[in-house]
């Protein structure tokens, strides 16, 4: 008597894990029987992959050095004589308003007068003066995104629109250009790492092209078998994976091996300017999302190459 198996939900889903399995264990037998090839492959997808990510270490280790000038960009605003300082604090809650401000500091004219009498060295001269002939002073921290923007020239124009405000001075011309360049850097980098992507789905298809058609008899006699186009494009798409993987794992040990060799010269020239600057190196997270790039990268281009040349193949 004949008995049949029935096809119950957990007696597929069984089956469909271990024909992944199987997929999977012999695609990396695949990749280790042609290691030297697979080795090549893996060496140019972590090449490709290192070179966008020293572009993104750079943008972040120029990032952290300029992190601390951000306080030096500053629009000095002198206030008119016959401003009090009741005035003048109204002005600064009004100032704070503005989206493109940070925050706002204010000098009454008592502090600017203790400051001058520091600074110059007059203090006796300046006693015999009848009143303080100093205003009061407010001092405007743009925000970052706003130089960056170019909306820092709307600021000036909005402090002038202000009645109590006589003089707004500027001059941090070139940190707003420094700010300037860094946003050309980071989206030279966002197209650069684009086309490195494209690279890699390019160097993946052309590999998984080669595969293929290495075993088209193989897919030929199992397709006379009944076998389906997504059971056939496993073993490839877990090929994929292990070059997306591995390739990110030699993208990672290749930056770092690289911020090790810079480590020394460059702490030892941050020393000579009397600096805590040390080179930043990629985070857990980040070395997680190289990782990941390279898989998704991987299974991408080989799903891309087995889609296209996969259907070419029929049993004669």
């Amino acid at each position: 008597m004949r008995t049949r198996t029935k096809n119950t939900p957990g007696a597929l889903l069984k089956a469909w894990l271990v024909s992944h399995a199987q997929s999977f264990v012999y695609s990396l037998g695949q990749y280790y029987r042609n290691l030297l090839s697979s080795i090549l492959t893996t060496a140019v997808i972590g090449n490709s992959m290192a070179l966008a990510g020293g572009f993104y270490l750079l943008l972040e280790n120029v990032q952290q050095v300029t992190a601390g000038w951000g306080g030096a960009i500053q629009i000095t605003a002198f206030l008119k004589p016959e401003i009090d300082d009741a005035a003048a604090k109204d002005l600064v809650a009004k100032l704070m308003d503005n989206q493109n401000i940070e925050t706002v500091k204010l000098i009454d004219r008592e502090q600017a007068l203790a400051e001058y009498k520091e600074l110059s060295g007059y203090s006796d001269v300046i006693d015999l003066l009848d009143e303080n002939p100093l205003p009061s002073i407010i001092i405007v921290f743009p925000k970052i995104d706003a130089l960056t923007e170019g909306r820092d020239l709307q600021i000036i124009d909005f402090l002038y629109s202000q009645p109590e405000i006589e003089i707004a001075q500027y001059d941090q011309q070139w940190i707003k250009r420094l700010y300037g360049i860094i946003d050309i850097i980071k989206r030279f980098v966002i197209i650069f790492s684009a086309f490195i992507g494209f690279g890699v789905l390019l160097i993946v298809g052309n590999t998984i092209r080669m595969a293929i058609y290495h075993h088209r008899n193989e897919i030929e006699v199992s397709k006379l078998f009944g076998a389906t186009n997504h059971f056939i494009q496993r073993p490839f798409l877990y090929t994929g994976f292990w070059y997306g993987l591995s390739g990110g794992i030699a993208s990672w040990l290749l930056l770092s091996l690289t911020l090790q060799f810079l480590k020394q010269p460059v702490n030892r020239l941050a020393e000579l300017y009397a600096s805590e600057f040390s080179l930043a190196n990629l985070t857990t997270s980040e070395t997680l999302i190289m990782l990941a790039c390279g898989i998704f990268l991987g299974i991408f281009g080989s799903w891309i190459s087995v889609q296209r040349h996969l259907r070419t193949i029929e049993p004669a």
